[in-house]
């Protein structure tokens, strides 16, 4: 009886509904799963910026359910060395990535899940980003009625 090892990469920076399922998914594909945790140097590289650092992103993941080994994610070029080294039968990645990585189906199966609707990384730092500048807008409104109300 064989083990069937799945591996996955990805940032997992402000950990989401989303990552929590698509590893859920990631987990039933196999008996054992790997997830590799984009560094913060490799993500500066990509032209990503994380909100959460490496190390917490990596601790927040080590600790989900179905999760069994948990690598620091160096370089695209890794995921071949990782899928011999670890013995993997499954690559898996969200389908926003189709197409990209299959070139590793010569190394083994490749899977691309879908992503779960109306949430994403991107969009939640979009609304922090909106709601940062609604808190400072109000703050210079809140200035500007200040100094008015010391001029009359």
């Amino acid at each position: 009886m064989s083990n069937r090892v799945v591996i996955s990469y990805g940032t997992f920076d402000l950990f989401h509904i989303g990552h929590l399922k698509l590893i859920q998914r990631l987990s039933m594909l196999g008996d054992k799963l790997i997830i590799g945790v984009s560094t913060d140097l490799f993500n500066k590289k990509k032209n990503k910026t994380t909100v959460i650092p490496f190390e917490q992103r990596l601790e927040i993941v080590r600790h989900i359910k179905g999760v069994d080994l948990v690598i620091p994610e160096h370089s695209w070029e890794q995921k071949v060395r990782d899928i011999i080294e670890y013995d993997v039968s499954v690559f898996a990645i969200g389908d926003d990535w189709q197409g990209k990585f299959d070139y590793l189906s010569n190394l083994c199966e490749v899977y691309y899940l879908p992503r779960t609707k109306n949430i994403s990384t991107t969009k939640l730092k979009e609304c922090l980003r909106k709601e940062s500048y609604k808190q400072k807008e109000s703050v210079y409104l809140d200035h500007s009625i200040d100094m008015i109300d010391t001029i009359h």
